[in-house]
């Protein structure tokens, strides 16, 4: 056999056994894209609550601008979930499944702020909707909670100072029960400026959009867990 010959099956070989290494990695990496599985941005569990609780963020301040401005957005958040009207409200976070925070930003890097303990009840308002009836009134403190400012407002008194980095209005998730504590690492967090002012409500459009997308993506994670189970 001439080396000519002997050089052409050399070649013939070299370039089959690269198809052969290029068709293995090509299905190997089909198969890890296959199995991998689509991240959800919320535990399920999230899905499975029936009830949520909405709070005041402990530690929180008012500014001197808008002294009213947590409370308003604590209503205004209860009242888009109960338009959305997946979730029956409760004012108690240990008889709720989630809960959510909230803390109106001061919309600057630094701003004069209020700080005094939150009362411990709302005034007696009933609302209702098709789907959920909101009850404004509160008994005690939420656990965890504490009173805001320093220990020279104890007793009630305010105390004035400034707030910074505190620009970005703050929405975060926790899970709820008797375990419940606002030290607990929350489940979700949405942060931006102006995201809890009405009518917009952004941090709650997001939620609802988390709580969508989560749903998608365990659909269509069913069938492969009934498959294997």
């Amino acid at each position: 056999m001439s080396k000519h010959t002997l050089g052409r099956i050399r070649e013939k070989r070299m370039f089959a056994g690269r198809v052969l290494v290029a068709i293995v990695a090509v299905s190997v990496g089909s198969t890890a894209w296959a199995n991998k599985k689509e991240k959800a941005p919320l535990p399920e569990l999230v899905l499975r609550a029936h009830s949520v609780a909405v709070l005041i963020l402990p530690g929180t301040r008012e500014t001197i601008a808008d002294p009213a401005g947590n409370r308003k957005a604590q209503e205004d958040v209860e009242k888009a979930l109960m338009k959305w009207g997946r979730y029956q409200l409760t004012q108690e976070a240990s008889t709720a499944d989630i809960v959510i925070g909230v803390r109106r930003g001061t919309g600057t890097a630094a701003s004069p702020t209020v700080g005094g303990p939150i009362p411990d009840t709302r005034p007696g308002t009933i609302e209702t909707t098709d789907n959920s009836i909101r009850i404004g009134v509160q008994k005690g403190r939420p656990p965890g909670e504490t009173q805001s400012g320093d220990a020279g407002a104890a007793g009630g008194r305010a105390a004035t100072g400034v707030e910074s980095g505190g620009a970005e209005d703050v929405f975060e998730v926790f899970l709820g029960g008797d375990g419940y504590s606002p030290n607990n690492a929350p489940l979700w967090v949405f942060r931006k400026v102006d995201g809890l002012k009405a009518p917009t409500m952004s941090a709650v459009e997001q939620f609802t959009k988390a709580v969508a997308e989560t749903e998608k993506i365990v659909q269509k994670q069913q069938p492969q867990k009934q498959k294997n189970p």
